[in-house]
């Protein structure tokens, strides 16, 4: 599988110029013979949308730009992030995975920050669940930005059996590190390496770039293989498309050397947790 992150940096508000800078990394990417194109969070509208989630949302089934999107997904899968609205007035931070020109699944962010600079509570409804699903390379979770965070939402990707962990996210970039780059960017690393490694899974995380409302978007995209060794990463600040080959296989390998699946319990944590959140009840 030839998988390809588009680190871009889209226009708020402005769906039809944003369509524009999906095809066109679409088409670099299908002539480069990827297999798949993972794109941001919120990359068709935008991330500092405030009032403007209204204007911009869309319901994938029915949106004009999404059976424009769905038709590209006949040569190459496609996962984008946009304001879906579910239903008449509602809006979530979403991300589907398009194939063949079908949505295979639509992953509605569950982690709403709102907090400090983040307003995301007070615009989007709550997501309420993460579920790998079946696509022509194996099955795949996905996840928005701050669910990436959870160690629970990677644990239920893993118990799932994803063998891909998908991660489009607009995290901001805050102070410098060393090794250059922005230094809040090695703590998105470090869950990389870590849920890969203890997933037994590929972790492919899709940041955006640019500048929105006084906030830099840290870039750094990166993927990491099921033994939670680093395979390609972006830089920090520019518009770029990062191409890597993964070899399923190497799950299988991964799982056979580290028996981290085989050995699970889930239903045994499950009967903690119940026990932990019912016994605190107030």
């Amino acid at each position: 599988m030839r998988i390809s992150l588009a680190q871009v940096a889209p226009r708020l508000g402005d769906l039809q110029k944003n369509f524009e800078l999906h095809h066109y990394f679409i088409e670099k990417a299908r002539k480069k013979k990827a297999d798949l194109i993972v794109f941001p969070e919120l990359s068709l509208t935008g991330y500092t949308l405030m009032d403007m989630v209204q204007e911009v949302g869309l319901n994938p089934a029915k949106a004009p730009l999404f059976k424009r999107l769905r038709a590209l997904s006949r040569d190459i899968d496609i996962v984008p992030g946009f304001v879906e609205e579910k239903e008449p007035g509602l809006f979530y931070n979403s991300a589907a995975y398009l194939s063949k020109g079908q949505i295979l699944h639509i992953h509605r962010k569950v982690f709403l920050p709102t907090y400090g600079m983040f307003e995301e509570g007070k615009f989007f409804g709550q997501g309420k669940n993460f579920r790998p699903f079946p696509t022509p390379f194996g099955k795949v979770g996905l996840m928005i930005c701050r669910d990436f965070l959870s160690f629970g939402a990677g644990y239920i990707l893993f118990v799932g059996g994803a063998e891909v962990i998908i991660v489009i996210s607009a995290a901001p970039g805050r102070g410098f590190s060393d090794e250059g780059g922005f230094a809040t960017s090695r703590m998105w690393e470090l869950m990389g390496e870590a849920l890969s490694f203890f997933s037994s899974s590929f972790v492919a995380y899709s940041n955006r770039v640019g500048f929105e409302d006084g906030k830099a978007f840290a870039g750094g995209s990166f993927i990491y293989n099921p033994l939670g060794n680093l395979v390609a990463k972006a830089p920090a600040v520019d518009e770029q498309l990062i191409i890597a080959d993964l070899d399923l296989e190497e799950v299988r390998s991964a799982r056979k050397k580290w028996p981290f699946k085989r050995d699970d319990r889930p239903e045994l944590l499950l009967q903690a947790l119940q026990r932990i959140v019912y016994d605190n009840e107030d």
